[in-house]
């Protein structure tokens, strides 16, 4: 009897986590998610031997922390990609240099991506800034 009881709650615990898995790639792990989770873990614990308070307090504070370093993050990504907007606006109508040499030219604007900070020069061509590149 033990055997469907627990594998009730697996199937079931599997889905919750499932569905707090869905809700993380789509909007971020939040409060609501880990509630529902801690609901499920408490209806599907086995009476004889339920959770430890302290374990779920823990829990709850782990995720608060891990929350709090996500937005940390966010903000820290935010702060970066401001300062690289501000000190790209100092290039513009400066001259460039590749790392080889091999394009040079006036800058007409700059984008930050992924990969970087991407200037694009009055001719068409683009630099991705990073070691080597001259500043005139």
């Amino acid at each position: 009897m033990s055997n469907v009881t627990s594998a009730t709650a697996g199937s079931t615990a599997a889905a919750a986590v499932q569905s707090a898995t869905s809700s993380e790639i789509k909007t971020g792990l939040d409060y609501n998610a880990f509630l529902q989770l801690l609901v499920a873990q408490m209806k599907n614990q086995d009476p004889l031997n339920p959770t430890d308070p302290t374990q779920q307090m823990s829990q709850l504070a782990s995720f608060s922390n891990v929350e709090q370093s996500i937005k940390l993050n966010q903000k820290l990504e935010a702060m970066t990609t401001l300062t690289s907007l501000t000190q790209a606006d100092a290039l513009i109508g400066r001259k460039l240099t590749s790392g080889d040499g091999a394009v040079s030219g006036t800058v007409k604007s700059l984008q930050v991506t992924n990969e970087g900070t991407v200037a694009t020069l009055a001719d068409g061509k683009t630099i991705v800034l990073g070691s080597g590149v001259k500043v005139e």
